[in-house]
């Protein structure tokens, strides 16, 4: 019996801690996600991500890619020099980063993706799902520069 089986694309993912030491010795375009455990669009963006094999060959051959989970993430992240920390409101809470990264504060949007350049300049944000072809188009846009 030949069982069938899903061959799924690794993403090489960075924490803030170490993307700030790499990016400090090979400069490379950024990828912030930004999405939370309980937002089903971010799951289902995840799979779709993970299963483009091209996709994701691109991002991690040119690409430091930080997932970030807003509502979770309690420890104290240090980006673009300034400190922020995880705001705790009952049982539940959000990081000071993500709310610093979100355009509407009172009405964050999961997922959200925010693209930098390699000297960390905003170069692409975009709110909700970000189809993989259209994600592909952009990340080949500013991996030619």
């Amino acid at each position: 019996m030949i069982l069938p089986f899903f061959c799924l694309s690794q993403l090489k993912m960075v924490s803030f801690a170490d993307w700030d030491m790499k990016q400090n010795q090979d400069p490379k375009p950024t990828i912030l996600h930004i999405y939370t455990d309980w937002c089903l669009v971010c799951k289902i963006e995840r799979f779709t991500l993970n299963k483009n094999q091209g996709l994701t060959e691109l991002i991690n051959e040119k690409f430091y890619f930080i997932p970030f989970e807003a509502e979770k993430t309690r420890e104290l992240i240090t980006f673009q020099g300034k400190a922020f920390t995880y705001l705790p409101n009952g049982n539940s809470g959000i990081h000071e980063l993500a709310l610093a990264l979100f355009k509407d504060k009172n009405r964050p949007v999961y997922p959200l993706w925010i693209i930098l350049d390699k000297n960390q300049n905003l170069v692409d944000y975009h709110e909700g799902i970000f189809l993989p072809e259209e994600l592909e188009k952009k990340l080949l846009e500013i991996s030619d520069w």
